[in-house]
């Protein structure tokens, strides 16, 4: 058994090479070579270019993962209340299977997503003095209020055109301090009511911290603000938490198989394609397939 390759997150996905030529004819082998190095060497100048474009704003001591200071704490909890009171009053938010949350350490929570609503949403599960962390494309991070405003929120940011492995590195440092982690398993917003492929990020963390997993189905939030909506109307919302899923056990050595990996991931797309289900119908907006 062996330790899998770090798993795309959802802040980036690793692209896989393209399949070797057949042809026995050399000139054409030289060419297609010729043609493969050039397209890599265009890539990487365009991931350069963005990278250059869209540096973020750094908050010190706060833009990987780390610890967050006692002015953020602050912070964090009147946001919560802020976004929490709105939810409660203006969208009508209730949640269900709050006992479901862990009282203590180190979780992955892992959400549908279907709007920008989502993740303001989700702090009616947990109250202060607990936080949860979230991982962000880096672009929101490009303004200097935006960063600021993300990161007390609990945010850190994940440049998607970089390798994962540093995102997963980021959020290992999160949950060894015993932080519960919000990870969205369809990596960015999805439409529909089926739930889309899905990365294996939460499952590889879960795995390798050997940590639950609290599925969760949102609704509601599609139908009050879909993508290109700016301001959305006072639809009822609904929070469905499942029980936690708790991964296979690690081998003596501290290693989980790929293969465990990816099963414990579609057990993660089942469960939540039913809370989403389950959150859509009490929500008033049922899935229609």
């Amino acid at each position: 058994m062996t330790d899998p390759e770090s798993p795309v997150t959802g802040a980036g996905a690793s692209e896989s090479k393209p399949p070797m030529s057949t042809t026995t004819d050399s000139d054409d082998t030289a060419s297609e070579t010729e043609a493969e190095r050039a397209e890599r060497q265009r890539v990487a100048d365009e991931l350069r270019e963005r990278a250059a474009k869209a540096k973020v704003v750094e908050l010190a001591g706060h833009h990987r993962g780390e610890a967050m200071t006692r002015g953020q704490k602050l912070w964090y909890s009147v946001l919560w209340w802020v976004s929490t009171t709105i939810a409660r009053t203006y969208f009508r938010a209730k949640v269900y299977g709050k006992e479901n949350v862990p009282s203590s350490g180190a979780f992955v929570i892992s959400p549908i997503h279907r709007s920008n609503l989502d993740t303001p949403l989700i702090p009616l599960i947990m109250k202060p003095p607990r936080r949860m962390r979230y991982m962000g494309k880096e672009s929101l991070w490009k303004n200097r209020f935006w960063a600021w405003f993300f990161s007390m929120a609990g945010g850190f940011p994940v440049s998607r055109a970089s390798a994962d492995r540093e995102a997963l590195r980021a959020v290992i440092e999160v949950v060894e301090r015993g932080e519960p982690v919000v990870m969205f398993p369809e990596g960015t917003r999805q439409t529909g009511p089926t739930v889309s492929e899905m990365f294996d990020g939460p499952a590889y963390i879960a795995c390798k911290e050997q940590i639950p997993i609290l599925p969760i189905g949102l609704g509601g939030t599609e139908a009050a603000m879909p993508k290109g909506r700016k301001v959305p109307p006072p639809q009822k919302l609904t929070i469905v938490i499942g029980r936690p899923i708790f991964p296979p056990e690690t081998t003596k050595g501290g290693r989980t198989s790929r293969k465990a990996v990816k099963e414990l991931t579609e057990r993660l797309r089942d469960e939540i394609q039913t809370l989403f289900d389950d959150a859509q119908i009490k929500a008033g907006t049922p899935n229609v397939r």
